[in-house]
């Protein structure tokens, strides 16, 4: 039976802490103490999302469902902004846009004035690409394989719009945290006029998590600024924005926050806010904000505005625990193939390399064809949902990415597949 949670309860986070409190505190990634293991607790939290049951449904990156609260919040934000129009957000939907900004930026650890909310991480970022203006002729900007498709794509236009050789790298496979700091260091060392470089905290592809700071540190002792792609990390992982210590990032509040569709934000530091160019449709007479940076004209009102119930509804979770259940989930069906002869899985066991994305493939298997067959005899045969990636130097992949209303009875259903495949 679904367990009947009051909404207003639910919103403040106090329908999940009674349980939180009940529980002790977790030890890590693998453990079956409170953040992995507590069932009662995790069946609570999956009882809140309304998930079709048709399939085992494993591919949970592309946007995160939102949770019934957080649904009845946006409905109720809809309902609003429709019924009261122009009357609201010409007078009383400035200041309700503001609070929910400023709730992001607390639970961000940045400023209220250094975040500004966009459609999407893309959005955020393509202003970020290119808006830098301290680049000239010559220098050279760098991306990896690993980095978002449209990200790369900016990056590629800045040698057309900015006169800058494009440098791309290939990450380490197997990959270990001394071997991508490592990569990023050579290309550094090889490239004295290397003034940009992307960094995909928590890859798409293959789910593997960068170590943004120490990169970001090394780069800014050269004099080269970064500019971080946090779509997936944010939310999956157990960190802030202040932990990465980077003046430029985009990020997701539709994916592992789970606030509704259309919902990204910019994070631009107070100091950096000149190297990044106003948007040409905001006209240099206004002040100059981070807001200056976005225009997306009219948009859904209702989206942003429900960022504060997701945030009370993470927030009941725990950002450690939320990240603890989703490396676990990982690990339940990680841990049964990565010895399996004829498995390969991309990411690394490292803790600090991975959060609940996962990509694999069966061994001699790396053409895109083979691994849209592969994805699509897992939801034929097994009835669970995966999706095919490829861009990777060492060829495509199906990933693998669990939310917190699944189980871990879902991840021994995918590694039987899996072992089945073989």
């Amino acid at each position: 039976m679904r367990h009947v949670v009051d909404r207003r309860l639910f919103l403040t986070g106090a329908a999940v802490l009674p349980i939180a409190r009940a529980s002790a505190s977790p030890a890590g990634p693998s453990s079956q103490g409170a953040a992995a293991g507590d069932g009662l607790f995790w069946k609570h939290v999956a009882s809140q999302y309304d998930v079709t049951r048709d399939v085992i449904q494993l591919e949970n990156a592309n946007w995160g469902m939102m949770a019934r609260p957080v649904l009845e919040a946006y409905q109720a934000n809809v309902a609003r902004v429709n019924r009261d129009t122009s009357y609201y957000t010409r007078r009383g939907m400035l200041a309700d846009s503001r609070a929910a900004r400023d709730a992001l930026a607390a639970e961000l650890h940045v400023a209220p004035d250094e975040v500004a909310f966009t459609r999407n991480a893309t959005e955020a970022l393509k202003a970020l690409i290119l808006g830098y203006n301290r680049l000239t002729p010559g220098d050279a900007v760098l991306y990896a394989d690993l980095d978002y498709d449209s990200m790369q794509a900016c990056m590629e236009s800045l040698k057309a719009r900015r006169g800058v050789s494009v440098l791309r790298i290939a990450l380490p496979e197997p990959a270990t945290r001394t071997s991508l700091i490592e990569a990023y260091a050579q290309a550094m060392a090889a490239n004295p006029r290397l003034k940009l470089i992307l960094l995909t905290q928590c890859s798409h592809r293959t789910g593997l998590v960068l170590p943004v700071r120490e990169i970001a540190a090394l780069a800014r002792a050269r004099g080269i600024a970064t500019i971080v792609d946090a779509a997936h990390s944010w939310g999956q992982l157990d960190m802030t924005l202040a932990d990465l210590d980077c003046d430029y990032v985009g990020i997701n509040c539709h994916k592992w926050l789970g606030a509704p569709l259309g919902v990204g934000a910019i994070h631009i530091r107070r100091a950096a806010l000149s190297a990044i160019d106003r948007d040409a449709a905001n006209p240099a007479a206004d002040r100059d904000t981070i807001e200056a940076r976005i225009h997306t004209g009219t948009v859904d009102f209702a989206a942003p505005l429900t960022v504060p119930a997701a945030l009370a509804f993470q927030a009941g979770i725990g950002r450690k625990r939320r990240a603890y259940r989703l490396a676990a989930l990982r690990n339940r069906w990680v841990d049964q193939v990565r010895s399996f002869p004829g498995v390969e899985v991309l990411t690394p066991a490292d803790p600090a390399l991975h959060g609940g994305i996962t990509s694999f493939r069966l061994a001699g298997k790396t053409s895109t064809a083979d691994n849209v067959t592969l994805a699509r005899t897992l939801l034929d045969r097994f009835g669970i949902f995966t999706v095919h990636r490829e861009g990777l130097a060492s060829g495509a992949c199906v990933r693998v990415t669990p939310a917190l209303f699944n189980t871990m009875a879902d991840m021994d259903a995918l590694a039987r597949a899996v072992r089945a495949l073989v």
